[in-house]
Parts: C-alpha cells; sequence; structure tokens
C-alpha cells in the first residue's frame, strides 16, 4: 500500500513512488506539485502569499511563493529528480469572499497564482495543468507513480489535471 503524506497549510514535502501527496483546503492558497515522471519522484509545496517581501517577518518560508519554490525545487533534485525533466501542476488561488470595493491587496488567490506562474517561467519549469480561480476550495493529490494531480471539491466534483 503507497504512503498517503500530508502537507500542510504553509508546509511542503517531497518523495516518491509509491507515494501520493495530499493537501487538504486550499482556498485563495495554491498547491504546487513539481514531478519527475522518470524517475517518479516529485514533491507538493502549500502556499498561503504571494510574496515574502509584503508580509512581515516569517519564519516560515513554505508560507510564501518566492520562497517556498526554490525550497521545493531543491528538495526534489537532491532526492534525485533531474530539472530538466520537471513539469509543474498548480490548483487553488480561490477568490473566496466577496468584497464590494476589492483592492488588489483583497486579490490573494489571483495574486498567488500569477506569482506561482512567474517564479515557475523564471525557474524554467513548464506548467503543464492547473485549475485555479474560482470562488471555491479545493483538495489536491498528486500520485508520485502516475504523475496523477487530482482536485476535489464540495460541489464541482474531482477531476484529474
Amino acid at each position: 500500500m503507497a504512503d498517503l503524506i500530508r502537507v500542510g497549510m504553509a508546509d511542503y514535502k517531497v518523495g516518491r513512488a509509491p507515494s501520493t501527496l495530499i493537501s487538504y483546503g486550499l482556498g485563495s492558497c495554491i498547491g504546487v506539485s513539481l514531478y519527475d515522471p522518470q524517475t517518479k519522484i516529485g514533491g507538493l509545496l502549500h502556499i498561503m502569499l504571494p510574496d515574502s517581501t509584503q508580509a512581515r517577518a516569517s519564519d516560515n518560508p513554505a508560507k510564501f511563493a518566492d520562497t517556498g519554490i526554490p525550497l521545493l525545487l531543491g528538495d526534489v533534485l537532491q532526492l534525485g529528480a533531474s530539472r530538466s525533466r520537471l513539469v509543474a501542476k498548480l490548483a487553488g488561488g480561490a477568490q473566496m469572499f466577496a468584497f464590494a470595493n476589492a483592492t488588489d491587496v483583497m486579490r490573494v488567490g489571483s495574486r498567488n497564482a500569477e506569482s506561482v506562474k512567474k517564479l515557475l517561467r523564471d525557474l524554467n519549469i513548464r506548467v503543464i495543468a492547473e485549475d485555479t480561480g474560482g470562488n471555491y476550495g479545493r483538495t489536491v493529490q498528486i500520485d508520485l507513480e502516475t504523475g496523477i494531480y487530482k482536485v476535489k471539491t464540495i460541489d464541482k466534483g474531482e477531476k484529474e489535471i
């Protein structure tokens, strides 16, 4: 039986097949997976905010896209993944609450998604699938045997990306 490895909020884990990595309750947060299909090594990061420089000091770099993605990348490479084969999938980035006069600061979900995609582009890691936006929460999991990234929702069902 494969291990089910839980990734908490502002957390990340890496592993290899036959493990499955899962993160519950993504709202405006983003679940970022990196995966090497040849070695079947991957990781999952649950970021909460786009940019550590815009926040008060935090002792948890996994909380932010700009500091968490490099950590995730370093650990999957150290485990034996090849940078040239890595692919990314992401989900989350919802606008969970409606605001009458929403400013850019309140658009955390879309800012998270934009930040993650820009960072991955800058690192030359291809985003091959995403399920971002909307106004609903998600639970995500990546099966490191197959690379299948499942996105589960309450009202919208389940899909594989």
